[in-house]
């Protein structure tokens, strides 16, 4: 597949939702604020994160027949950056650009546009279904006044999580981090291919079992024990995360390794966690075998399948949907991991339960 460069990763914490609403855009400036100034950037750079979530969040609350912004914090091991999503269901954009154009505002925001939140942002990317929604994602990273963007941090992958209606704990989690090779690792148990000695991303979406703080408990041991785990292969990442959440509730637990250098994807899955293999034309579907992980789990099967230039994997929880299809939502596999997950949350979620929902692209 050509020279690969080491693909990117984000770390994330402190997410936090807002539902449109009249005070929504006052309480998310100020938490936008808040996390801007705890990771360090100083008080011009935070009153700028603040002016752009507060434009995109009176946009959303004035337009949007249902919305929600997102706010949370991004890491590398160097530094730390804000990011916000906006997911609305209302009219759309017919003309995406025309909107980002200076001088184009909804009435009653404070006027700065969306294409001074786009400037103001160190990353921006949309996508808009006309009569069907918008998704919106801005990064927002230190940098000094009157500096150009930084083009941020283009991650690999991104993912969402949003509580049942009523709750304030989510059940969903995910992590992805990087497998930095070195030598080619031992084949599972039950066969199957050994994990190549090249760089590698390793994605794991966890639905703790239920809904609440206790399923949180579950979801969030499953991420600890996925970040510590030395094994590189997804059947071994799935014995650690079993070993871990027992004496939790337990959960549904999907795990994923994407080769790049290699061209394919090792995957494998225990309980009602979906997983899609995207590409420009195909969609193959991921099984995952009954069980529960920290309970019950019997045999491991991990499926090998090549991956598709300009195509995404995309796992979630039972909290959206399998009746979405990619190519109903025009071209959305050209943008960013966060917007792709976005809009499907959009299209695919219920509020009936916790939703999670994890995109990799552009590994490959």
């Amino acid at each position: 597949m050509g020279a690969m460069t080491t693909p990117t990763v984000l770390d994330h914490e402190d997410v936090q939702w807002f539902r449109a609403a009249p005070e929504m855009p006052s309480a998310a400036r100020g938490a936008a604020a808040t996390l801007a100034r705890r990771i360090g950037m100083d008080a011009y750079r935070s009153s700028e994160v603040a002016l752009a979530v507060t434009e995109a969040a009176t946009n959303l609350q004035r337009h949007a027949s249902d919305g929600a912004l997102l706010l949370r914090v991004l890491r590398t091991p160097e530094q730390a950056g804000v990011e916000f999503v906006t997911v609305d269901t209302g009219p759309g954009m017919a003309d995406v650009q025309a909107a980002l154009s200076d001088g184009a505002s909804s009435a009653g925001t404070l006027g700065i546009g969306l294409g001074a939140v786009a400037r103001l942002a160190d990353a921006f990317d949309i996508h808009s279904l006309p009569g069907r929604g918008t998704v919106m994602a801005a990064q927002f990273w230190a940098r000094e006044a009157g500096a150009a963007p930084t083009g941020g941090v283009p991650s690999v992958a991104s993912g969402l999580t949003r509580p049942i209606s009523g709750e304030t704990s989510c059940g969903d989690a995910w992590a992805v981090r990087m497998d930095e090779g070195g030598t080619e690792g031992s084949r599972p148990s039950g066969g199957g291919s050994a994990p190549s000695a090249e760089p590698a991303v390793l994605a794991m979406l966890c639905d703790g079992l239920g809904h609440g703080p206790l399923a949180a408990l579950a979801s969030e041991a499953a991420v600890a024990a996925f970040r510590r785990s030395t094994a590189r292969h997804p059947e071994g990442l799935l014995r650690d995360i079993h070993a871990a959440l027992r004496g939790t509730r337990g959960g549904a637990v999907a795990v994923a390794r994407i080769e790049p250098a290699r061209g394919r994807l090792l995957y494998c899955g225990i309980g009602n966690v979906s997983g899609v293999l995207l590409g420009p034309e195909s969609r193959n579907g991921l099984l995952s075998a009954p069980g529960i992980v920290g309970q019950q789990m019997r045999s491991l099967r991990t499926f090998e399948l090549p991956l598709k230039p300009g195509g995404a994997l995309v796992m979630h929880s039972d909290g959206l949907t399998e009746r979405w299809k990619a190519d109903d939502l025009p071209g959305l596999l050209r943008h960013s991991p966060a917007v792709v997950a976005g809009q499907l949350l959009r299209e695919a979620g219920v509020r009936r339960d916790d939703a999670g929902i994890l995109v990799v692209k552009g590994a490959w």
